[in-house]
Parts: structure tokens; C-alpha cells; sequence
């Protein structure tokens, strides 16, 4: 049965939906059978930066109204054999999104896949606790700065109330994943410090990274940044997240900063 890992945050923005494509990616190149999933119902992203907004032509809701089969609603990558897209809906309302088939569409992507990466909306909706309900693993994707990372505190506090693991009395696996830093801005105070984010929300740190156009680039022409740069600094911080998300004990460094390691905890760890 495949791990279901849930990309979520508080504040619109922060780069779940790049993180999404871009730990998937970055997966799938490891041989391993991955499904990205947009939880984003009535607007719809993950396509466009999965390249696939083309070829679209059955969707989630229409997967749990029974309206097509989900082999039907899977795109395949034309990139990478291993890496598939289930689409949200354009033209329906979150409403459409039920508990029951929700559970059945995740049940059914475990028995296929190694990873079902669900994109969940922002905020505390109905889209965003429905993507979270069944995950093994949340990814807190948070910037530096004390608006996202306190409404990122928000998430944690719903993932170990309202998902079926904190049902059963079990911990959620959280880690946190600090996207658009900058070191030197850290540096002269325009944005939170590393070691400030780690202090607030006790989550072990999963990656970080760092501001780049690169990340930009790579979703204006409808690639993963792992997919069109995987040289680039934030390509090479989101393969460094996605080994450590496979179990690898991996340290952390800041982008851009001499002194090296950070001091805290970086080595994956169960929240």
C-alpha cells in the first residue's frame, strides 16, 4: 500500500502547489510510482504546472460522482513513465468533494501507487481538512514571514484533531517545509530566521527553499522545477526533501549562509 503525504499550509501562496509537482517529480526520478492530486476544487493549478492543462478531460469530482473510472481521470507525465496527475475540478464547488468517496478515490490510489501526494487548498475549509483526512504524512509548507507561520501553527493544530490518524489516538507525521528563504533578508531582519520558524512550530524541518526565479520559470512553461532545472538551487533542495521524505537522514543547510549546518534538529524524525 502506497503512503499518502498531504502538501497543506494556512495562507495562500506559500508554494504548495510548486512543492506538490516538485516533490512528486523529484520521487518519480527514484523509480518509484507517484500520483499528485489537486484537493484545489474550483480553481485548479496543479496542471498548469504539471504541464497538463491540455489534456484534462475527467476530473476528481467526477471520480467520486461516479461520472468517469479513475484510470479514466489519471494522466501519465510525458516526462516520466512513473509520474501521474489527478486533476481537480474547474467548474464544480468543494461541496462536491464527499468523506466517503474521498476515502474511496485515496484507498484506491494506495493500491497502485508508492505516493499519493494530495494538494490541498489553503486555509481550514472543507477542501483543505477532506485532503488531510487520510494522510500518513503532512508536509507544513511555510515562508518566513509571521503571517504564514502562524497560520501554518493553525494546520498543525487541525492535523492532530481532524485526521483519521488523531482519530485513532495516532501522531501525525508533520514536517515542515520553509519555502522563498532568503538568507540574506533573514539576515537584516525582513524576514523570520530559520531558527525562529523551528522555534515556533516544533516541527522537524523537512528543506528549505531558497527564493529563485528559477521556481517561476519552471511553472510559467508548465514543469516542475525538478524537471526543468535539476540543477538549480531549489531543484537541488527539493530532491535533498524528497530523500528525506523516503527516510534518508540527510542534514539541512540554509541557502546562503557560510556558517553550514543549523544547530537544531535536521535529520527526519517523526513529529
Amino acid at each position: 500500500m502506497g503512503k499518502v503525504i498531504v502538501v497543506t499550509s494556512g495562507k495562500g501562496g506559500v508554494g504548495k502547489t510548486t512543492s506538490t509537482a516538485a516533490l512528486g517529480a523529484a520521487l518519480a526520478q527514484r523509480n518509484e510510482k507517484v500520483v499528485v492530486v489537486d484537493f484545489d476544487v474550483g480553481l485548479r493549478n496543479l496542471d498548469l504546472v504539471m504541464g497538463a492543462e491540455r489534456r484534462v478531460v475527467y476530473d476528481l469530482v467526477n471520480v467520486i460522482q461516479g461520472d468517469a473510472k479513475l484510470p479514466q481521470a489519471l494522466i501519465r507525465d510525458k516526462r516520466l513513465e512513473t509520474l501521474f496527475l489527478l486533476p481537480a475540478s474547474q467548474t464544480r464547488d468543494k461541496d462536491n468533494l464527499t468523506p466517503e468517496g474521498v476515502e474511496q478515490v485515496i484507498n484506491e490510489l494506495k493500491r497502485y501507487f508508492d505516493w499519493v501526494i494530495c494538494d490541498s487548498p489553503a486555509g481550514i475549509e472543507r477542501g483543505a481538512t477532506l485532503a488531510m483526512r487520510h494522510a500518513d504524512v503532512a508536509v507544513v509548507v511555510t515562508n518566513p514571514e509571521v503571517s504564514s507561520v502562524r497560520d501554518s501553527d493553525r494546520i498543525i493544530g487541525l492535523l492532530d484533531s481532524k485526521t483519521l490518524k488523531a482519530e485513532r489516538g495516532e501522531r501525525m507525521e508533520k514536517h515542515l517545509l520553509l519555502t522563498r528563504y532568503d538568507a540574506t533578508r533573514a539576515e537584516r531582519g525582513d524576514m523570520l530566521k530559520v531558527d525562529d520558524v523551528l522555534e515556533i512550530l516544533s516541527i522537524p524541518l523537512l528543506g528549505i527553499i531558497p527564493e529563485s526565479t528559477d521556481v517561476l520559470r519552471a511553472s510559467n512553461i508548465g514543469a516542475p522545477v525538478t524537471l526543468a532545472d535539476a540543477r538549480s538551487a531549489p531543484a537541488m533542495a527539493y530532491f535533498e526533501a524528497a530523500r528525506r521524505l523516503a527516510g534518508e537522514a540527510l542534514p539541512v543547510s540554509i541557502p546562503g549562509e557560510k556558517r553550514g549546518l543549523l544547530s537544531k534538529i535536521f535529520t527526519r524524525r517523526a513529529a
